[in-house]
């Protein structure tokens, strides 16, 4: 008994090996400066600060206006939160991208919801830059 409850002891102080590569945490992945989050920030604030002026000229509406009237109707107005979430992404992988960061690649210790970009498709307008 004394056997198996030791061997459970450094089975649990030991770390799991990578699978497929994988970085075990975002640290082992990432090492950008503290201020990078900065290049982030003021990607998404670009096309937001449009949807806002946008908005605010009234897009939004003639935007809803215009789909409804299209051929698919207002069963179009389904496709709208796909298309802004693939605009999303898309920004999102694209400076990912740019930093030198593969946006499919999931550490060990991140997955599931929401953090689950990694296991869709890159949307990303460039390749993978290399890291300076």
């Amino acid at each position: 008994m004394s056997n198996s409850s030791s061997s459970n002891e450094t089975l649990s102080t030991t770390s799991p090996p990578a699978v497929q590569n994988k970085p075990l945490t975002m640290a082992d992945m990432d090492d950008r400066s503290n201020t990078a989050w900065v290049y982030s920030f003021g990607a998404a604030m670009v096309p937001f600060t449009a949807f806002v002026y946008g908005h605010s000229r009234g897009m939004t509406g003639r935007i809803v206006e215009r789909v409804v009237k299209s051929p698919v109707g207002v069963y179009g107005l389904f496709a709208l939160p796909f298309a802004s979430l693939a605009m999303e992404k898309s920004i999102y992988d694209t400076v990912q991208a740019i930093q030198g960061i593969d946006p499919n690649v999931v550490p060990m210790d991140r997955g599931g919801f929401p953090s689950g970009g990694g296991n869709l498709p890159s949307f990303s307008l460039v390749p993978v830059q290399k890291r300076l």
